[in-house]
């Protein structure tokens, strides 16, 4: 039997759902402006399912998102915002760590639009230096190419950070550029806690899961519900309505998928878009019926406690 780190589910879609407003390219961000208090609710949902991690919804929070609609005045403010949402989540349910979401430059999916590699370093940089000192670790999500790999490594080197790459649909063994992901194995050695795949297809994952075998760290999945990233998401300033659900994965099903990634050498697992708490309850009640523990997530060293600012 073996420790598995549970994280919580998909944010995003969550408030999304919860809030029933039309969508817009702010997406998280927009909801949490309009509906105080939802991510706190959201958070306290995925605790109580099992989860041991509450991601910050500040995954959207990058200055290039928020020029767009013409508020990247308010990007500390929305930071701390959505940190104080979570912590006040975990101080509510007593016990788990805060993680700090930083989300692709650009778009998600979109390795072509990583600017430079210095542009890139200082950007995740600023966000690394305004979120780290008020979370557990920072996880860099939807990393999708080997050059994204580098800059956030960089970008993160004096911090206690995770690695999320988002893969092909259909081959898991490859990044969303199309390069392998044992390309970026090098990159990531020694230079983050664990590495994750993120925001993929559950069937992708075995062969993700495969390519990062030998990189010495914790590793593990957390993918999505949707039927595929359309074209009309890939455009500019995408909303995701242009997305679709799953009808087929349901927490039973997803619970299937993720029990069999530990073949694979995943000590972590959790959700991303489309699963909700109901899926997370589902994988710690067979987690544990599996005789399996559910433990704190490795690699946090601060220790912080809930009162915390």
């Amino acid at each position: 039997m073996a420790d598995i780190m549970l994280l919580d589910g998909g944010m995003g879609q969550e408030l999304v759902h919860r809030a029933g407003d039309k969508p817009t390219p702010l997406w998280s961000t927009q909801v949490m402006i309009d509906h105080p208090g939802l991510v706190q609710e959201i958070h306290m949902d995925f605790f109580a399912a099992g989860a041991t991690v509450a991601t910050a919804n500040t995954y959207a929070q990058l200055r290039d998102r928020l020029a767009l609609a013409g508020i990247e005045h308010r990007l500390e403010d929305l930071t701390q915002a959505a940190l104080a949402e979570a912590r006040a989540a975990r101080a509510a349910h007593g016990a788990g760590a805060i993680a700090g979401s930083i989300g692709p430059l650009g778009a998600s999916y979109r390795p072509d639009l990583l600017p430079d590699h210095e542009t890139a370093v200082a950007l995740f940089r600023e966000r690394v230096g305004s979120i780290a000192p008020h979370v557990d670790f920072v996880i860099f999500e939807t990393v999708t190419s080997v050059d994204m790999v580098r800059a956030v490594v960089e970008a993160g080197r004096d911090e206690t950070i995770w690695v999320a790459m988002s893969v092909d649909d259909e081959d898991g063994s490859l990044l969303r550029s199309g390069e392998p992901v044992k390309d970026a194995v090098p990159v990531l050695k020694d230079g983050c806690a664990a590495a994750l795949l993120n925001c993929s297809a559950p069937e992708a994952m075995p062969a993700a899961l495969d390519a990062l075998q030998g990189l010495g760290v914790p590793t593990g999945a957390c993918a999505n519900g949707f039927t595929q990233i359309t074209k009309e998401f890939l455009k500019d300033a995408p909303t995701v309505d242009a997305l679709i659900a799953r009808r087929d994965m349901g927490p039973d099903i997803y619970a299937d998928h993720a029990l069999r990634w530990l073949d694979h050498g995943a000590t972590i697992l959790g959700g991303c878009c489309e699963v909700g708490p109901a899926h997370i309850a589902e994988m710690a009640r067979r987690l544990r019926a599996a005789g399996h523990a559910i433990v704190p997530p490795c690699g946090v060293s601060k220790g912080l406690s809930p009162a915390v600012a």
